[in-house]
């Protein structure tokens, strides 16, 4: 008794062929379609991670140049960005929705190049920002001191940094400076004074 004899439904049949067929090439363009769809999926400027670097990197380049046009000086004169560190009395200040104003005292922050620029680029942005000073010990350790301060920056926040050189001859009273921002002469045997890096915090609300 043959195969044919046993099992009469296997003969050869065109329309079965046909069906399996169809399946196989069902399932093949099923693999093609899964396979294209995990490839086309990349990140593009809505997904949420090339969105923060692209705002990431905008803000990167605003903070350069402000910095940069803060720290620009003519030849003899002396920068904004310097002038402000010079001038600063030692307090922290705070924006309250209209100007800067001391967090120990009514005093507002007027006469600083630095909250112009913030006022004019930040806040017109709805930019948080800080400003930080930080400067050395004669021991080597380092004291950051808050300029500006809008809160706890974000995960997403940059920052951008400018380095002030402090000279003798810059500072009318060292006893006054000292006494108002803690910054002291770092070394008393040279004109150098001090380093102050001023460190600018940007990210978005």
């Amino acid at each position: 008794m043959n195969t044919k004899d046993r099992l009469p439904g296997l003969e050869n049949d065109p329309s079965a062929q046909m069906h399996t067929l169809e399946a196989v090439m069902a399932a093949t363009i099923m693999v093609m379609v899964i396979i294209f769809t995990v490839q086309a999926t990349s990140l593009t400027p809505l997904t949420s991670s090339t969105a923060n670097a692209h705002i990431e990197a905008q803000l990167q380049t605003i903070g350069q140049d402000m910095l940069n046009a803060l720290d620009y000086s003519a030849y003899g004169q002396t920068s904004s960005l310097k002038n402000d560190v010079l001038n600063w009395n030692g307090e922290e200040y705070v924006w309250n929705g209209t100007h800067y104003r001391s967090r120990s005292s009514t005093d507002t922050l007027v006469n600083s190049s630095i909250a112009d620029m913030m006022i004019f680029v930040a806040v017109e942005r709805g930019i948080a920002h800080n400003v930080e000073f930080t400067y050395l010990r004669d021991t080597g350790t380092t004291v950051t001191l808050p300029y500006i301060y809008n809160g706890e920056p974000s995960n997403n926040a940059i920052i951008i940094s400018r380095k002030v050189v402090l000279s003798d001859p810059d500072i009318e009273d060292p006893a006054v400076f000292a006494a108002n921002t803690t910054i002291q002469d770092m070394d008393v045997a040279t004109d150098l004074y001090n380093i102050v890096n001023v460190k600018l915090s940007l990210w978005r609300m």
